[in-house]
């Protein structure tokens, strides 16, 4: 596995864009960063981390020869590789909160940020970008958010972390290679934060409501269970779960 280690970077997935449009890069070539200035969440928003305290890297994957109706299967693969390799680390009661935000317990320990390439109408590369709160214990104004060290009290090796991620990457991308998306979706459903249980959302338009998250969709839509037992189906950014 190649990791390429920068001090500072505005964005490792940018970074790794660049590299790819003028290099040859092999398959889970990951860029860390001690520090990104503009480093990114999902739907633009923005993932702000202490300089040497937390995981910021990104990785590449070349996805061409895979057959994908779906890339929300490529998030599955990610968020059930980063779990696993936390579950590694012994970290305790870990979920997945809809679509791929990483949780033990309430708190947030890491986003993903998946950006995805179409050639021809195909599926081609998938820059992987994911930030981990390792070692950092101070979250000011971000009162959902916590680390491994807050979690364990113990201090973790960023190297050590980013490799296993690597690892796990490998083996769920070689599930996803084999096709076997039944068994993926039905593992990441197992994992879903809040899933069967009394929940409050608020739509796009401001309107709460309660729920029970039930499942996903293919295109990874959230079901939620809404009164009158209607299942009701939500992309991402038109619901957010209130907790």
């Amino acid at each position: 596995m190649r990791i390429i280690k920068l001090n500072a970077i505005d964005s490792t997935n940018s970074y790794l864009r660049k590299l790819c449009a003028s290099n040859l890069v092999t398959d889970y070539t990951a860029v860390m960063a001690k520090k990104q200035t503009q480093g990114r969440g999902q739907m633009g928003t923005v993932w702000s981390s202490q300089t040497s305290k937390n995981l910021t890297f990104s990785v590449f994957k070349n996805v061409s020869a895979y057959h994908l109706q779906h890339p929300f299967y490529i998030s599955i693969v990610v968020s059930l590789a980063v779990l696993k390799s936390l579950q590694f680390f012994s970290i305790p009661k870990l979920s997945i909160k809809w679509p791929n935000d990483i949780l033990s317990e309430n708190k947030k320990l890491c986003g993903i940020l998946i950006e995805n390439v179409l050639k021809q109408n195909k599926f081609s590369e998938s820059f992987i970008g994911i930030g981990l709160n390792v070692n950092q214990t101070d979250f000011k104004n971000l009162p959902q958010a916590s680390s491994l060290r807050l979690v364990t009290g113990n201090i973790f090796d960023l190297d050590e972390v980013a490799k296993q991620i690597i690892k796990n990457l490998k083996v769920y991308f070689d599930v996803l290679e084999g096709e076997h998306f039944s068994m993926l979706k039905t593992e990441y459903e197992s994992y879903l934060f809040r899933k069967n249980k009394p929940s409050t959302f608020k739509d796009a338009e401001g309107t709460v409501f309660s729920g029970f998250i039930k499942n996903v969709s293919e295109t990874g839509s959230l079901q939620v269970l809404v009164e009158d037992a209607v299942i009701k189906e939500f992309d991402f950014k038109t619901i957010t779960l209130l907790y």
